[in-house]
């Protein structure tokens, strides 16, 4: 697991790059407020309902929550089921926030 910063991220993304991001966060807090990331809760990381990245393993995928904790768990775990280049977003929605980036 490596670490990316919510600047790096907006630039990326800004940029126009194909980026494989994921939100591990509850749909309560993903409806409140998202960055376009695809939905797929800890919970079901953790219980290896993970069909729809399955083929991502080989691929660089990027992971946040709200504050850049639960996707630390969740980007071990993927490591442990065979994800070669999992990212952990530091600070989470909250770092994304307090930038000033706006939802997508």
């Amino acid at each position: 697991m490596q670490n990316i910063s919510v600047e790096e991220l907006k630039a990326r993304m800004d940029a126009g790059e194909k980026i494989n991001l994921i939100d591990v966060r509850e749909p309560y807090e993903y409806a409140e407020f998202n960055i376009g990331a695809l939905l797929i809760p800890l919970g079901k990381i953790q219980t290896m309902q993970i069909d729809e990245i399955e083929d991502l393993k080989e691929e660089e995928v990027i992971l946040h929550c709200r504050s850049g904790q639960r996707s630390m768990v969740a980007c071990m775990f993927l490591e442990t089921l065979g994800f070669k280049n999992t990212k952990n977003l530091v600070g989470g929605v909250l770092a994304w926030q307090e930038m000033g980036a706006n939802k997508l």
